[in-house]
């Protein structure tokens, strides 16, 4: 696996070199391309989840996975209700977690600290992917994070220098946490925060957004999941794409229908924005902490 991390992350440095300046060229948004990509590879990484989920199951002593979907969902709908109620605290709060699950997914080896202390690191090295675009495209970031109804970083304290000593934050952390590693491994860590900088300095915040989460954290993951389902890439592929498909053609109609009902009350952009950003944040939550109670309950088996 480390040697498919490090050629990902290399494969992934050159892509984003080469895209930049198709971008420039072609100037336009690609809103829905960024859509449908999110929707056929961003989703499909945490496609696998129900498997996972009868895996924690087991772990507690049930066999009916009819829980495992009744409580995914519950949490799923709970996010939206108190997005809609209370945006501010609820968007925040997604960024702070969203951060940390960047951080630590995209971490291609084991690191653990004392308590709080692997935390706090995996959180500021996953920072960079919300700090980079308020830094290169601030008012671009800002009016998708008002069409949000969120205003959080336009506070005054959000200055140029704030945001470049959490960038550096998060270039430190990640050396931090690669200092033990190999030279892959740091490799790895270093040309990924790149990557970031150059996709954000070039491209719109939200195509920058979706090229990391679909080519690098997606991929990175989904790969990981086909090396559990098989040994060989080629049969654990297969394996992958069959029953990962089920839930995100599911997924994928869900948001098709949602941007069609919010359409009628809100421009299509505008819409699309709307369900991207809530609908992984009902998605992120739930994962996340099914992948912690996995992570958690494993260990002591």
């Amino acid at each position: 696996m480390e040697k498919i991390n490090f050629k990902h992350s290399i494969i992934f440095f050159n892509f984003c070199i080469l895209i930049s300046p198709v971008y420039l060229t072609l100037n336009f948004e690609p809103i829905i391309f960024c859509l449908f990509l999110i929707l056929i590879l961003g989703i499909s990484h945490g496609a696998l989840d129900n498997i996972k989920g009868t895996k924690l199951l087991k772990l507690f002593g049930y066999k009916n996975t009819t829980f495992f979907y009744f409580a995914y969902i519950l949490i799923s709908l709970l996010i939206i209700i108190f997005w809609l109620i209370f945006p501010n605290t609820v968007l925040l709060l997604f960024l702070i977690v969203a951060a940390y699950h960047f951080g630590k997914e995209d971490t291609v080896f084991s690191f653990k600290r004392k308590f709080f202390i692997s935390e706090c690191l995996f959180f500021f090295k996953g920072s960079a992917v919300i700090m980079t675009p308020l830094l290169f495209k601030r008012e671009e970031t800002n009016e998708i994070f008002r069409i949000l109804n969120f205003n959080f970083f336009e506070a005054e304290f959000f200055v140029d220098e704030f945001l470049i000593a959490m960038l550096c934050l998060s270039f430190l952390s990640s050396f931090y946490i690669s200092k033990k590693e190999n030279s892959d491994l740091k490799s790895v860590m270093i040309v990924d925060f790149f990557s970031l900088i150059i996709l954000n300095i070039f491209l719109s915040p939200i195509l920058a957004f979706t090229i990391y989460f679909c080519f690098l954290h997606s991929i990175r993951h989904s790969i990981s999941l086909i090396f559990e389902l098989d040994k060989s890439f080629k049969s654990g592929l297969k394996k992958f794409i069959k029953k990962a498909i089920p839930l995100t053609i599911v997924t994928g109609a869900i948001f098709l229908l949602t941007i069609f009902f919010l359409n009628n009350f809100y421009k299509l952009d505008e819409a699309i924005y709307k369900v991207i950003f809530i609908g992984l944040a009902s998605l992120t939550f739930p994962h996340i902490l099914l992948e912690y109670l996995l992570e958690k309950y494993e260990k002591r088996t």
